[in-house]
C-alpha cells in the first residue's frame, strides 16, 4: 500500500542552492551510492574562511513524519534549519531516510547509524565532502530529531 503524498503548505520540495540566500546555502549530497542514502547540508554564509579555531559545530537532523512522511527538502525544515544555523552558528545535516511503507522498519535506523559511520569516515579523513570537512569541527556533532526523528536518535547512538 502506497500513502499519497501530503500537499500541505510546509510540505513543498525546495531544491538545493549553493550559492547563499539569505546567508545558508544548501546542497544534497549522496552518501551512498549503493542504497542512494542522501543527506541535505546546510552551510551558514558568515564563517567562509575557517581556521581551526573558528570551525563549525555539525548538528545532525532525523525528520519526523512517523516514519511514513516527511523529508529534509520540504519548506517547513528549510525554514527550521536555516533559522537554526544562523543563529546556532552551526552546519546542519539532516537525512533523505527510507520511509515506510515501501521500507519496512528499521530502515529508518540502518541510514541514522549509515550517517553517523559516514560523518566518522569524513572526520578521520577517509572520505571527504568540502563544506563538512573544509568548515566543520568533528568534535562537536550534535543529533536531534523532531517526532520518529527522536527515536532514530536513541537507535542510531
Amino acid at each position: 500500500m502506497m500513502l499519497a503524498p501530503s500537499t500541505g503548505p510546509g510540505q513543498v520540495p525546495l531544491p538545493p542552492h549553493e550559492q547563499f540566500i539569505d546567508g545558508v546555502a544548501t546542497r544534497d549530497v549522496t552518501i551512498d551510492p549503493s542504497s542512494k542514502l542522501r543527506v541535505r547540508i546546510y552551510l551558514p554564509e558568515e564563517n567562509q574562511n575557517p581556521t581551526p579555531e573558528t570551525k563549525l559545530p555539525v548538528i545532525l537532523h532525523f525528520h519526523g513524519g512517523g516514519f511514513c512522511i516527511s523529508q529534509p527538502d520540504w519548506l517547513m525544515y528549510y525554514e527550521v534549519y536555516t533559522r537554526l544555523v544562523k543563529s546556532a552558528r552551526a552546519i546542519a545535516i539532516s537525512v533523505y531516510l527510507r520511509l515506510a511503507l515501501e521500507n519496512k522498519l528499521p530502515a529508518a535506523c540502518d541510514d541514522g547509524y549509515a550517517t553517523l559511520l559516514w560523518l566518522k569516515s569524513l572526520a578521520k579523513g577517509e572520505s571527504n565532502e568540502p563544506w563538512l570537512n573544509n568548515h566543520g569541527d568533528f568534535t562537536r556533532v550534535f543529533l536531534i530529531g523532531d517526532s520518529s526523528g527522536g527515536n532514530i536518535v536513541h537507535q542510531a547512538r
